[in-house]
């Protein structure tokens, strides 16, 4: 199959799939509410990024707040002496205090949004990020417009080479684009479990890249989670599940979702896969336009994501049964 897909509008080439990094930046909270995926291993995380780029990895994923700015200093770290090899996406709109790792709430203001890529800048080590994402998923359309001239500006400055927004609202991403010439993708929820049809018709539409946030239901989708999985610790976001993470309770996977993982695991296992690598091909033959950025923090859990690459989309055949078999999804989709 073809490894590289086109980042939307903005022309750039970028791998089939890419790397999401809010794993690697460690713990971070807001208040007593765990928002980061518990302690990690720095070299670990650098070695895992190095394999991924070895690998044909292109795109990396961050944002200024994971582990409160952490995961953009280890990313830049691995990437030292390779930034002409990469494109880096990074996130604006949530402000953390990187002494406490605490969120310090919302701010998505032109101001913030310059004060916030300085900030990226300097932690990634770089003099430009390929992909600035606006990061407040539920923001009122209007402000969002608000953010264009100064994004435009930054474009023309030469800060940033594009720009998006990490949203599930297909309205508001139609707004978005249609007012922002230099916006390329839309990031969104997009999993065999989720799928968002409405968000990739605006991707179609406005010729956009389609940023698959959430590619393994946090890890649901994966063999880790089969059988009887451990709870996860206190730092971990999954264990102490928020309103909008409906795949685990209390540390665990949600037995009604775990039930339709099980729907659909021989068929995306059929063909010689793991489990991982059956719902990442779901998304690669979902959409010509679908980047699916699986987060992972070890070497291991980088080869076998990039595995997916050796197998191509999953088979139409495979994909038309999926398909039938989660037709309860796709005709009402589960909330959280």
């Amino acid at each position: 199959m073809r490894t590289t897909r086109t980042l939307g509008r903005s022309g750039i080439e970028v791998s089939a799939l890419g790397m999401g990094c809010w794993a690697i930046g460690g713990p971070f909270w807001e208040g007593d509410q765990p928002l980061g995926w518990g302690e990690v291993d720095d070299d670990e995380s650098v070695r895992t990024i190095h394999r991924a780029l070895d690998l044909g990895v292109t795109l990396f994923d961050t944002s200024s707040n994971y582990g409160a700015g952490h995961s953009e200093r280890v990313l830049g770290r691995a990437l030292a002496g390779r930034r002409d090899r990469v494109v880096i996406a990074t996130k604006f709109g949530y402000p953390t205090d990187e002494a406490t790792r605490q969120a310090t709430g919302t701010d998505a203001s032109p101001e913030y949004a310059r004060r916030s890529l300085e900030g990226s800048l300097r932690r990634l080590g770089t003099d430009h990020v390929d992909l600035y994402q606006l990061h407040v998923n539920a923001l009122p359309a209007p402000q969002a417009l608000d953010l264009v001239d100064t994004l435009e500006d930054l474009v023309a400055e030469g800060s940033i080479r594009a720009y998006g927004w990490s949203t599930d609202d297909p309205e508001s991403a139609r707004a978005f684009a249609a007012a922002g010439r230099h916006c390329a993708a839309i990031q969104h929820d997009q999993s065999v479990l989720r799928d968002n049809a409405a968000m990739l018709a605006v991707c179609d539409e406005f010729d956009l890249a389609s940023l698959n946030r959430g590619p393994l239901a946090m890890g649901l989708l994966t063999d880790r989670y089969q059988g009887s999985p451990a709870a996860r610790g206190r730092d971990d976001v999954r264990a102490v599940a928020p309103e909008w993470l409906p795949w685990f309770t209390d540390g665990v996977p949600d037995a009604e979702w775990a039930d339709r993982v099980a729907r659909v695991r021989e068929v995306l296992t059929a063909d010689g896969r793991t489990l991982a690598q059956g719902a990442l091909g779901w998304l690669l033959a979902r959409s010509p336009r679908t980047l699916p950025i699986p987060g992972c923090r070890t070497v291991a859990q980088a080869e076998e994501n990039v595995g997916t690459l050796a197998y191509g989309p999953l088979p139409e055949a495979a994909f038309a049964e999926v398909e039938t078999l989660l037709a309860d999804l796709r005709a009402a989709p589960a909330t959280a």
